[in-house]
């Protein structure tokens, strides 16, 4: 598209171009950057995010931390807990006693598709609450008491 072009629609259809993308390929489970699509359709960030928020409305699209748009598919079910909630929840999942050692922030990164500081301030909240101890730095923290499951409303 020029910039000569009239910015009217054109988020519209820069979404309609992703939502095509998107289903022609399942395996799609990311947006491009902002940046990518402002240099492909010679726009501002504004109309790229404009197109975003389109996909959001119509359920194909939705913001995750940092920045990044992720996919949604119908089906497909998201974990929308705080990551402290996440992390807690391996003590159950991974049947981890008192006392026994849990996983670095390095392993929680990677299986929780996020960055280690963001894990390390999560585990930092877990140690708060008691849920862990921490061994210092360089040492392997371990699990100080098997977190309790509220029921919600």
């Amino acid at each position: 598209m020029s910039q000569a072009a009239s910015p009217r629609g054109t988020f519209q259809q820069i979404a309609d171009a992703l939502k095509s993308q998107i289903d022609g390929d399942q395996g799609m489970t990311a947006l491009p950057p902002v940046s990518e699509l402002m240099d492909k359709y010679a726009v501002s960030r504004g109309v790229v995010l404009r197109a975003f928020q389109a996909l959001r409305r119509s359920g194909d699209a939705e913001p995750v931390p940092g920045g990044r748009w992720r996919v949604t598919r119908p089906g497909d079910a998201v974990d929308r807990r705080p990551l402290e909630e996440r992390i807690a929840a391996v003590i159950v999942d991974d049947r981890l006693e008192v006392g026994a050692a849990f996983p670095s922030a390095s392993a929680l990164a990677t299986r929780f598709g996020v960055s280690r500081p963001t894990v390390t301030k999560a585990l930092d909240k877990l140690e708060a609450a008691g849920v862990l101890a921490s061994g210092g730095q360089g040492r392997v923290r371990t699990v100080r008491a098997v977190p309790i499951r509220e029921e919600r409303s």
